[in-house]
């Protein structure tokens, strides 16, 4: 599981822009970090309760970064870095069911114009898996992107060309939450980015979706849940 430091509870009071917040914390408004530079609006919501991880860090300017929202009784991780560490995790770990027992694992690995979230050698196979962290869900249906992602989009066709030359190659998404009953390309907020899913998804580049099990102070992959890309 990967684990945070001190975390503590607070009441959302505003999301004043992308980075920073105003929380509520033991009754007193403090500025804070937001780990994620999403929209989060269904999560961004005053007197929400949050999780904040406190950092003794002199030199930052916020004392406090949040990290997850209680939605309907639900924590929501929103840590955009924690994706990458549970996968790094649970493919070391023979968790991923699609690549048990590989020999190597290397974080942030370049391939041609992009720099892909994990690399790993399995026998006689190469690969790539590019991790992407999925906070938004609607009616029960986990959701990526919440904002427009040009960077998204060319990550993924870049898995493409990966497998063109033989190499193989995923998509996980890492649904940052339980649950959820399937996971969906958010075609109504990024048509560019569902069509090169779809794409890749025909040129043999496996799309995954893993929920999570959100605790006070950490966060840990769970299980797969089903993909739905028509």
């Amino acid at each position: 599981m990967m684990k945070y430091g001190k975390v503590v509870h607070g009441r959302l009071d505003r999301k004043i822009n992308r980075f920073i917040a105003e929380v509520f914390i033991e009754g007193i408004k403090e500025q804070v970090h937001i780990k994620n530079t999403g929209r989060l609006t269904e999560l961004m919501q005053p007197d929400m309760e949050v999780l904040l991880e406190w950092s003794d860090n002199p030199k930052r300017k916020t004392r406090f970064s949040l990290i997850a929202a209680n939605k309907n009784g639900r924590w929501v991780n929103i840590d955009s870095q924690a994706p990458n560490a549970v996968a790094y995790e649970a493919l070391n770990a023979g968790k991923l069911q699609e690549f048990a027992s590989v020999n190597l694992v290397k974080r942030e690995v370049t391939f041609g114009d992009s720099r892909f979230d994990l690399y790993f050698e399995k026998d006689d196979k190469r690969g790539f898996i590019e991790v992407k962290g999925v906070t938004l869900e609607e009616n029960g249906i986990a959701l990526f992107p919440d904002a427009p992602t040009a960077r998204g989009t060319k990550h993924v066709l870049e898995l493409v060309k990966a497998v063109q030359e033989g190499y193989t190659c995923a998509i996980l998404f890492v649904v940052q939450m339980k649950g959820c009953s399937s996971f969906a390309p958010n075609s109504l907020m990024d048509e560019p980015f569902t069509k090169a899913l779809l794409e890749a998804s025909r040129q043999g580049v496996q799309i995954l979706a893993y929920d999570s099990i959100v605790t006070d102070n950490g966060l840990v992959l769970d299980q797969p849940i089903p993909v739905c890309l028509s």
